[in-house]
C-alpha cells in the first residue's frame, strides 16, 4: 500500500525525537559524530539519508538502518511519482515461450 505524502525522515526525527524530548539538533549531531550543519540540513528536509547516516541514526536513535533508508525511499518515490510523466515510457514485452535447445 502506498503511503499518502510520507514525511521526510528529517521531519520525522524532529517530531518524534527532538521536539518531544527537548533535545537540540546540535546535541544529536554530536552524538552522531557529524557536523551540526549536516544534521540540520537533514532535519530541515534539505538532504537525504545516506546508508552511512542510516547506520549512525540506527545507533543513536534506534530503529534499523533499513527502516531509515526505507523511510527516505518512500519519501523520494512519492515525490517522484507526483512530478514524473511516464506516459511515453515503454514496457518491454518478453516472450515467455522461449525455445528450448535440444
Amino acid at each position: 500500500m502506498n503511503m499518502y505524502n510520507p514525511p521526510h525522515p528529517g521531519e520525522f526525527i524532529k517530531e518524534v525525537y527532538l521536539d518531544p524530548l527537548d533535545i537540540s539538533y546540535r546535541k544529536i549531531a554530536n552524538m552522531l559524530r557529524v557536523a551540526p550543519s549536516t544534521f540540520n540540513r537533514l532535519i530541515n528536509g534539505q538532504s537525504s539519508i545516506s546508508s552511512e547516516m542510516a547506520l549512525r541514526l540506527s545507533k543513536t536513535l534506534g530503529r534499523s538502518p533499513e527502516s531509515w533508508l526505507n523511510m527516505q525511499n518512500k519519501y523520494n518515490l512519492w515525490h517522484t511519482r507526483k512530478r514524473l510523466n511516464l506516459e511515453k515510457v515503454e514496457k518491454l514485452n518478453i516472450d515467455r515461450k522461449r525455445k528450448q535447445h535440444v
